[in-house]
């Protein structure tokens, strides 16, 4: 059994060349993942999707896991899968900007939205864990349960973890394994919840659609079609437009009520509550101490904390830059020319923002660039903003999140220790939390309706 001690002597710093073949491995992961596509299929009542997203975290997590099986020409060992981590915190930033700019081109449909549509993003923001925090802590699971119930852990929660925490932090492991989890069963799991509360006929049918708008796409549809199932055809119109509507809020303004709100209260909750809750489990100082060597394994040469170079930064956004170019050209056919234009763009707001952060270390990179972009992109507010919005609109959103989980995917590699102990628990919790975000939206849209 190989122990901490040796598994982090071996993991050296990665040289050169191991950056390269992790950078070329990845974009072909990335490639092959778009060229798969999306598949779907059906499982009783609901369907599951499994996006090229998907397909690139999966086959990076078994290229990690495999790699003494892997050539050494495309080997990405252990160091390289470090420093993966490193490039995944870094890439994230071009995400804060893409989501920034929707942000700001979507502020007009957003005004319009009412009242109803802005309170009950409160109930998305604080159901997760209102009741996934106290389950998780019941379960033993310790500051991984953070990451997992402070939301319902889509692309943009995954970004303001990786920046306060960074992804080789319990919280990081938490929030990665909501996604994975909301990812592969959550579209099925909120499909059977959202039938069985509608057939209850104990909340409006339009409080329902905004409660489906959890701020994904696939778990929004899931929703919405059992939800509509049960209603009048004619009413069939209206909800989508409801849902579409809330789920739009969730997806630009639920960035900033997690980041602001949910985050800082979920964390202050688990310092109350873990010692009261964390007592009724068995799991003790032996697995949090399993853990902790775990995390130190997990961020290798690269701990959080310590600034990557601007080379490293530079490499990371090339590699999710190069990922979006393959996804944007083979997914949804935008010529490369025309994706790099868009890119540009994006990299070169990343790159003003982050001089600024070398300059004034203590500046919270996320929230002033998620600033930046949003301004930036709001319609007529600056003689470059509406060409700003039009060439980078031609970015789709689901590109930005092929190669980033395809170095999320070799994250879950160097991680799989950690992900045995919470098994089956971090699975009951991330459900848990995708109910709670419904449940809690639900209940406050009702009181408008």
């Amino acid at each position: 059994m190989t122990s901490a001690a040796s598994v982090l002597s071996s993991a050296a710093p990665s040289s050169a060349s191991g950056k390269l073949k992790l950078a070329l491995v990845t974009l072909a992961i990335v490639a092959l993942a778009e060229l798969i596509g999306p598949v779907q299929f059906s499982v009783g009542p609901g369907k599951v999707a499994l996006l090229p997203m998907l397909w690139a975290l999966l086959i990076a997590a078994v290229w990690g896991i495999a790699q003494r099986r892997v050539p050494g020409v495309v080997r990405v060992a252990t160091p390289e899968q470090s420093f993966a981590g490193g490039l995944l915190n870094a890439g994230l930033l071009l995400f804060v900007v893409k989501l920034g700019l929707t942000v700001g081109a979507a502020l007009p449909q957003i005004k319009q939205a009412g009242w109803a549509l802005l309170f009950q993003e409160f109930g998305h923001a604080l159901g997760t864990l209102a009741l996934g925090l106290p389950l998780a802590l019941l379960l033993g699971i310790k500051r991984e349960a953070v990451g997992a119930t402070f939301s319902v852990g889509r692309e943009g929660n995954l970004v303001i973890i990786g920046e306060k925490y960074g992804m080789a932090s319990p919280e990081g492991r938490g929030v990665l394994a909501e996604y994975i989890t909301g990812t592969v069963l959550g579209a099925l799991f909120i499909a059977v919840l959202a039938g069985f509360i509608a057939s209850l006929h104990i909340f409006d049918p339009r409080s329902l659609a905004m409660g489906a708008g959890v701020g994904s796409g696939s778990l929004m549809a899931a929703a919405l079609g059992a939800i509509a199932a049960q209603q009048p055809a004619e009413m069939l119109p209206q909800l989508t437009a409801i849902a579409a509507a809330s789920n739009l809020l969730t997806t630009v303004a639920g960035f900033y009520f997690t980041l602001f709100l949910s985050l800082p209260l979920c964390s202050w909750l688990y310092g109350k509550l873990e010692p009261v809750l964390g007592r009724f489990s068995r799991r003790g100082a032996q697995d949090a101490a399993g853990a902790g060597a775990m995390s130190q394994v997990a961020q290798g040469g690269l701990p959080h904390g310590g600034a990557m170079s601007l080379r490293d930064t530079l490499i990371a956004w090339a590699v999710v830059g190069g990922g979006v170019l393959i996804g944007n050209s083979l997914t949804y056919k935008v010529p490369m020319l025309v994706s790099l234009e868009g890119m540009a763009a994006v990299v070169l707001i990343a790159l003003v923002v982050e001089g600024i952060k070398r300059l004034v270390p203590r500046l919270p990179m996320v929230l002033v660039l998620s600033v930046v972009a949003t301004v930036a992109g709001i319609p007529g507010l600056f003689p470059f903003s509406d060409v700003l919005i039009a060439i980078t609109a031609k970015l789709n959103f689901l590109a930005f999140t092929t190669p980033v989980l395809a170095l999320a995917g070799f994250s879950v590699a160097k991680d799989l220790p950690v992900f045995r102990q919470l098994g089956w628990r971090i699975v009951v919790v991330s459900l848990t939390a995708t109910a709670g975000t419904f449940l809690g939206a639900t209940l406050i849209a009702e009181f408008f309706h």
